[in-house]
């Protein structure tokens, strides 16, 4: 195996052990988790979770640090996320007339994930 194939494996085992840890950390707070990894043709989503008339598109990030997760989520990806959520709503009727808000989790060794709430409005064309 390549080193390049490694640290691609190790990067996306870090990525699904994060993803696990943000949702362990959304249900605490009361949220049900709809989705995860969630493929749409548009885009893909890390976490959907809904608590009462809120439905939460959740990107999560592991990196090194903090800073280096917050810096990672740029506008494209943002951009493809929203038309993602879109998709994904436009195909679930019953979540209609839920608000809808864009959050991060920023993941980083030894430490909790950091919850970013309403890290970002959606402006990609996404939700109207």
């Amino acid at each position: 195996m390549s080193d390049g194939t490694q640290t691609r494996q190790a990067a996306l085992r870090r990525g699904r052990r994060a993803e696990r840890r943000a949702a362990w950390r959304l249900r605490l707070k009361g949220f049900r988790i709809l989705a995860r990894n969630l493929r749409t043709p548009v885009g893909e989503i890390d976490l959907v979770a809904r608590r009462f008339n809120l439905v939460v598109f959740v990107e999560v990030k592991a990196r090194d640090g903090e800073a280096a997760a917050a810096e990672s989520l740029g506008p494209r990806q943002r951009a493809r996320i929203g038309r993602a959520a879109a998709y994904f709503l436009s195909r679930r009727p019953d979540l209609a007339a839920c608000r809808v808000r864009f959050d991060a989790m920023l993941c980083a060794p030894g430490r909790l994930p950091r919850h970013v709430i309403d890290a970002w409005r959606d402006s990609g064309g996404g939700i109207t």
